[in-house]
């Protein structure tokens, strides 16, 4: 396996479990992972979200950690990168705003790059406007916004995950498993036991 070298997209608000979880799995099996955020340089921080499921009609949220970034948005260029990883959380709503964080997700896209998008991710590849025809999963809030991108809506168990050519989409972080083992299948990843 060669290592890959990744892009992970975050933003204030981010869910805690989202982009904590595949930025420390992706480097335990030897990818380097840069994290990013517009606005904010390598050791900043970004607030994030623990959203939970009790209940209640909708997850609940409450604060999360403060999740240090590594590199700066502002040094970022996509063509160095071998694949995207779009965590959920609120930051997607509003990241799909800078044209900048739209043109990284159409460069990954376009380019046959692996992405990797879970929960809230899918609004920046709807944004993006690149899951036209594809079988994309996400929070089931999002499946309006799938559907009217042109993609079909993946409606899958909450710890499961799709994969649909190079993107791999789930709906929230209790697919963390069937997520990266797809992820890490479409990057050429292999582990042995």
């Amino acid at each position: 396996m060669s290592a890959k070298k990744l892009l992970l997209l975050a933003g204030d608000y981010v869910e805690d479990y989202e982009i904590m979880v595949p930025f420390q799995a992706l480097q335990a099996v030897g990818h380097t992972v840069h994290a990013v955020c517009p606005g904010k340089l390598a050791g900043d921080y970004v607030h994030t979200a623990i959203h939970d499921f009790e209940g209640a009609q909708t997850y609940s949220e409450k604060p999360g950690h403060r999740f240090t970034l590594n590199a700066s948005f502002v040094e970022t260029r996509a063509e160095t990168y071998d694949a995207l990883v779009i965590p959920g959380g609120r930051a997607p709503e509003y990241l799909r705003l800078n044209a900048e964080v739209i043109a990284l997700v159409k460069h990954f896209a376009s380019s046959g790059k692996p992405i990797a998008a879970i929960c809230h991710g899918a609004q920046l590849l709807a944004a993006a406007g690149v899951i036209s025809g594809r079988r994309i999963s996400a929070y089931p809030a999002c499946a309006p916004e799938v559907t009217l991108a042109g993609g079909q809506y993946a409606e899958i168990p909450v710890d499961q995950a799709v994969t649909d050519g190079k993107i791999v989409t789930a709906p929230a972080w209790p697919a963390h498993p069937a997520w990266i083992a797809q992820f890490l299948k479409v990057l050429g990843t292999t582990i042995t036991h």
